[in-house]
Order: C-alpha cells, then structure tokens, then sequence
C-alpha cells in the first residue's frame, strides 16, 4: 500500500485519513469487580433491539468484563428482567 493521497483526495483539496479513537473498558475505569444482573440499565446499554449482546469490538469492554456482562445478561434473562429478543 502506499502512503500517497488517492487522486479524489487530491481534487477535494486534502489527505483524508481514518483516525481510529481507542476505545476504552468502561468498567475498567470505573473499577467495577462485579456486574450485578439486577442493575438491567446497565445491562439494556450492551442490548440492541434485536436482543443479542454486543461484542466488545463494537462496545470496547475489556475481554474479562465482556464475560462477567454476558453472564450477568443471561442471568437477567432467565431471571425475566430484560427480554430474550425485542418484539
């Protein structure tokens, strides 16, 4: 690959770059040892509408806390606080 500019970028008049921001475990930072299942606001945030658990390359948890999350979301799941899948 080169590091040159494409031509499009050139005729818009500058070098267009994807600049990635680093995602960061929110968990981590606020020093959470354990996600309760109880707390299903939290829990609803790592749930999208069609009802499966986000994957921590969209959510950017940290790959401990992204196991404590899902088991904490199939316990409130069993235990019928937060749905299966959305209607």
């Amino acid at each position: 690959m080169s590091s040159e500019p494409k031509r499009e970028d050139k005729e818009r008049g500058g070098n267009r770059r994807f600049v990635r921001v680093k995602k960061s475990c929110r968990f981590c930072s606020d020093n959470v040892d354990y996600i309760d299942y109880k707390d299903t606001r939290v829990l609803n945030s790592y749930v999208p509408e069609r009802g499966k658990i986000l994957p921590r390359r969209i959510s950017g948890v940290c790959s401990p806390h992204q196991r404590m999350l899902a088991t904490a979301i199939k316990r409130a799941r069993n235990a019928a606080l937060i749905p299966f899948a959305a209607d």
